[in-house]
């Protein structure tokens, strides 16, 4: 087993199960990444988000950081 960090690059379509119904798939799509932040296009609306770290790979909060909200992980 390896311990390399996954990475957001731009390109990438990020996607994530929405936590009230396991059929809800969202997608986002990383338009630029410059350092800690990225470019997104998540559910019609372009933004730029934060890129966050915590040991197991990166991940972005593409539609707003709230509770329940879904988590974009680089896979």
């Amino acid at each position: 087993m390896t311990n390399e960090t996954k990475t957001i690059e731009t390109g990438m379509t990020l996607k994530a199960r929405s936590i009230c119904d396991h059929e809800c798939i969202f997608t986002a799509e990383v338009l630029e990444r410059k350092g800690q932040f990225a470019t997104v296009k998540a559910e019609g609306v372009t933004r730029r988000v934060k890129i966050y770290n915590r040991g197991e790979g990166e991940f972005i909060y593409a539609l707003g950081k709230f509770s329940m909200c879904p988590i974009f992980r680089a896979a």
